[in-house]
């Protein structure tokens, strides 16, 4: 089914047009685009929402994206495993290339460090392909511009691959398309916001030609917004489900001595502050910084970069000739860093699908198919649950408190 536009003439839509959908979902990145997806396959009526003239440009853009089993607390987890049915076997006609490539993910560790990753191996040699490197001979096998006295032992997460974020986004949008979603562009969801007892109604100023409706009505709302998700909250009558954007930064650099090996692992410091990576004959790399910032269209910082860079010489041995790319992007996170995801506990209709943090793209595809259930008031999806994933460590409840 299609969601209908009320008062259209055979000219188009009048200044009046109204269109009514089932939900409207609020944000077209990787949270939206495939709880929108999920829900038209199960023949609910979307609309998808996006402020920004293009899906995609903030977050999700900008994600260098890892499927990282072993990456995150015990909900991400279990998400990010149960969505690895969908990257391996997507629906047909989804992507017209593979969704993952597989690269290992090497932790590593200074002698000092050394504690602190054979914990982590511990936790983790249950739920991945894990192999400890005992020595830097070993590490500089994987990674050869590792520095001996940064990396003396390391941890093998053979279960790690690259995600292909553009295939991704761009198979979900299509698919929700495909299915009778209507997307809306340049549409702010909280401008104007008026709630009634069967719904929402959004509105917005008409364009000067534009075709698309300028009000949209829905029993239910489902907020995708990221950043915006605590400014978004009062346009809805919610109490903030206090969600930080943090910004992180990223280069592409051509190293002097030239690239790493093609298939050489991502390289992860066990204090997660640097990361780097093979691409397309240079390399990437994050200072994996965490910086509070308001929500905005996030920009790379120069001290940042600066920081990155003194670290990359800290641990390896290369030396940044030029650099080719720089970006910023905000990962937005809960206190206790799982995602919130469910229906408001006291706004009627209302459905938060946020606080993805930098897990957001690797559990895409199982956070879209629980929330999709959810609304959809159908049963848990048998795959989710066999991961162990607990719904009531993601429910709004735990983080919202309404005066």
């Amino acid at each position: 089914m299609s969601p209908a536009a009320a008062g259209d003439s055979p000219a188009g839509p009048t200044p009046e047009a109204v269109l009514e959908a089932d939900v409207a979902v609020v944000g077209a990145g990787i949270a939206g685009a495939s709880l929108a997806f999920e829900l038209a396959r199960m023949g609910v009526r979307c609309v998808l929402l996006e402020r920004e003239s293009q899906p995609g440009y903030h977050t999700t853009g900008r994600s260098a994206a890892v499927y990282a089993p072993l990456y995150g607390n015990r909900p991400v987890r279990a998400l990010t495993r149960a969505s690895r049915p969908f990257y391996d076997a997507p629906p047909a006609g989804f992507a017209d290339r593979a969704l993952l490539t597989p690269r290992a993910g090497l932790f590593y560790a200074s002698r000092a460090q050394q504690q602190a990753l054979e914990r982590f191996g511990d936790e983790m040699a249950a739920e991945g392909r894990v192999r400890m490197l005992r020595n830097s001979a070993e590490l500089q096998a994987q990674v050869p511009v590792l520095r001996e006295q940064a990396a003396t032992m390391g941890l093998l997460d053979a279960s790690c691959s690259d995600i292909d974020v553009h295939a991704l986004l761009q198979g979900y949008l299509r698919g929700a398309r495909r299915a009778g979603t209507v997307l809306l562009t340049g549409f702010d969801a909280g401008a104007h916001v008026t709630r009634s007892h069967d719904g929402f109604e959004l509105s917005r100023p008409r364009r000067a030609g534009a075709p698309d409706a300028t009000r949209v009505r829905a029993p239910v709302v489902a907020v995708c917004a990221g950043a915006w998700a605590d400014p978004l909250a009062a346009a809805f009558g919610a109490a903030a489900p206090g969600i930080e954007p943090r910004r992180r930064t990223a280069i592409v650099f051509e190293p002097v001595a030239g690239p790493l090996p093609a298939d050489a692992p991502l390289a992860i410091s066990i204090v997660e502050d640097v990361y780097f990576r093979p691409e397309a004959g240079r390399v990437l790399a994050s200072p994996a910084d965490e910086t509070p910032s308001p929500p905005c269209d996030a920009q790379p910082e120069e001290l940042d970069v600066a920081v990155l860079i003194d670290r990359l010489q800290r641990d390896t041995t290369m030396v940044v000739r030029r650099i080719t790319g720089r970006w910023a992007g905000l990962r937005s996170f809960a206190a206790d860093r799982s995602p919130v995801v469910g229906f408001d506990p006291v706004v009627n209709g209302l459905y938060w699908m946020v606080g993805q943090g930098g897990y957001g793209i690797q559990m895409a595809p199982a956070l879209a198919q629980f929330a999709a259930s959810q609304i959809a008031g159908r049963a848990l999806p048998g795959h989710v649950r066999d991961e162990g994933f607990d719904a009531a460590l993601v429910a709004p409840g735990r983080v919202m408190t309404h005066g």
